[in-house]
């Protein structure tokens, strides 16, 4: 679910202090995405983002939720994307890191 080495490695990057700062810039951004996922608007593009964010935060689970989500609408621009799944491996990484 979360990829502990990225997110030691990020810490000693940044330091303790500034990553909890990273982390709440981070999940203000994911939460806001998410919302806007179910407009169905830019689909591919905030999926790439929130991939992006995820798994250079550790979110591994969630990034790769968005990659897979990513490629099924790149092979078929009307498919319909899992936001439940995405949402809930979001909490739940979120949870893991904070627990």
């Amino acid at each position: 679910m979360l990829n502990a080495a990225r997110i030691a490695e990020l810490k000693e990057e940044v330091g303790e202090d500034d990553f909890e700062e990273v982390f709440e810039l981070f999940c203000e951004e994911v939460e806001d995405v998410l919302q806007e996922l179910s407009t169905n608007t830019d689909l591919a593009e905030k999926l790439h983002f929130l991939k992006g964010s995820a798994m250079n935060l550790g979110f591994d689970a969630v990034g790769d939720l968005c990659r897979a989500e990513e490629a099924r609408l790149k092979a078929d621009p009307a498919a319909s994307i899992d936001i439940a799944a995405i949402q809930q491996a979001y909490t739940l990484s979120k949870s893991c890191l904070l627990g």
